[in-house]
C-alpha cells in the first residue's frame, strides 16, 4: 500500500505546487528576471495563466509514479534495514536507519525521475506568446516542443538517448541527501509532536511535519537543483556545460556564489503546502486501508 499512497499523495501536491516550480525553474536558467514576482508577472504578461502549467498534465502522472517509487522503496528498505539489525521488521528504527532509507529512496527514483525532469524544464523554460498578446499579423513560429512526449522524443532524435539523461549526476547528489533529511526529519518531528502513549501522530502533526520536512529538504537541495536545471537545458546546439562540476564552476565564476541559491525562498515555500499535500494524502490513504482491511 505504500506504493499507492505515494502514488497519491505525489499526484496531488505536482497539482498545487506546479505553477510555483515554472517560476522557480525560469528564475534558475534566466539571468532576466530581478525576482520572483518579476517572473511571475512576465509569464502571466506575455502567455497569461497557461504560461505557469506548461508538462504538468505529463509531470503529474511522471510524479505519481516517481512518488509511489520513493515512498514504497523507503519503508521497504527501512523494514529490511530493522529485520537486519533488530530481527523484526516492524521494529523501532534508528534515526541512522531512516536516514539511510531515505537516500535510498531518493537515489532510486533517479533513473525514472531524469527524462521526465529534462521534460519538464525545457518546456517550462519554453517561451510560447499567448494568442491575446501578439499585434504583428506575422504568423507565430510553432514552438519547438509540442507537449511533453514529443519533447521527449525530440530530445531522443536530437540528442541522443544521453541527452534525456542531462543533469543526472546532479539530480542524484540533490535527491539522495535531500530525501534522507526529508524522511528524517518527518520522522523525528513526528516523534516528537505525537503525544506519550499515542500509537500514531495526528493528521495536525502530520501537516506540520511534512511541511517542516520539505522546507528543510529543500534548502538543502537548492544548490544541486539550480546546477540540475542548468544542464537540462543546454541543449544540443548550445553545449555550454560539460558536466556537473563545469556548470556550478561556469555559474558560479559568471553570476557569484549567490547563483546556487537562486529559487531558494521560492522552493522553500513551495515545499510547505506542497509537503503537507504529500504526507496528509499519504498517511490519509494507509489508515483508510488499515481500517478497511481490518473490518473485513
Amino acid at each position: 500500500m505504500d506504493f499507492i499512497a505515494g502514488a497519491i499523495g505525489g499526484g496531488l501536491s505536482t497539482a498545487v505546487g506546479y505553477p510555483l516550480d515554472t517560476v522557480k525553474v525560469r528564475i534558475q536558467t534566466e539571468r532576466h528576471y530581478n525576482g520572483i514576482w518579476h517572473c511571475i508577472q512576465e509569464t502571466y504578461r506575455t502567455e497569461k495563466v497557461w504560461g505557469f502549467y506548461k508538462g504538468v498534465s505529463a509531470s503529474v502522472l511522471t510524479v505519481s509514479v516517481i512518488s509511489s517509487v520513493s515512498f514504497g522503496t523507503y519503508k521497504n528498505f527501512l523494514c529490511t534495514i530493522c529485520k537486519l539489525r533488530y530481527g523484526a521488521a516492524d521494529a523501532k528504527p534508528s534515526k541512522l536507519d531512516v536516514s539511510l532509507a531515505g537516500g535510498a529512496a531518493g537515489a532510486a527514483r533517479v533513473v525514472l525521475m531524469t527524462p521526465s525532469e529534462v521534460a519538464k524544464v525545457r518546456m517550462q523554460t519554453q517561451r510560447n506568446p499567448h494568442p491575446s498578446i501578439i499585434a504583428s499579423p506575422q504568423p507565430v513560429s510553432k514552438p519547438k516542443y509540442r507537449g511533453s512526449l514529443h519533447c521527449l522524443k525530440v530530445i531522443a532524435k536530437e540528442e541522443g538517448f544521453g541527452g534525456l539523461y542531462k543533469g543526472c549526476s546532479a539530480l542524484l547528489c540533490r535527491d539522495s541527501s535531500s530525501s534522507a533529511i526529508y524522511f528524517l526529519t518527518y520522522s523525528a518531528l513526528c516523534d516528537w509532536l505525537t503525544p506519550a502513549g499515542k500509537n500514531k501522530p495526528g493528521f495536525l502533526v502530520v501537516l506540520l511535519s511534512g511541511g517542516f520536512a520539505g522546507v528543510l529538504a529543500w534548502g538543502l537541495a537548492t544548490p544541486m537543483d539550480v546546477i540540475k536545471s542548468r544542464m537540462q537545458t543546454d541543449e544540443s546546439d548550445q553545449h555550454k556545460y560539460k558536466g556537473l562540476v563545469h556548470c556550478a564552476r561556469e555559474s558560479v565564476k559568471k553570476e557569484g556564489a549567490k547563483v546556487l541559491f537562486k529559487g531558494l525562498g521560492l522552493n522553500c515555500i513551495r515545499a510547505f503546502p506542497v509537503n503537507m499535500v504529500v504526507f496528509v494524502t499519504y498517511e490519509a490513504v494507509l489508515r483508510f486501508t488499515d481500517h478497511y482491511t481490518k473490518k473485513k
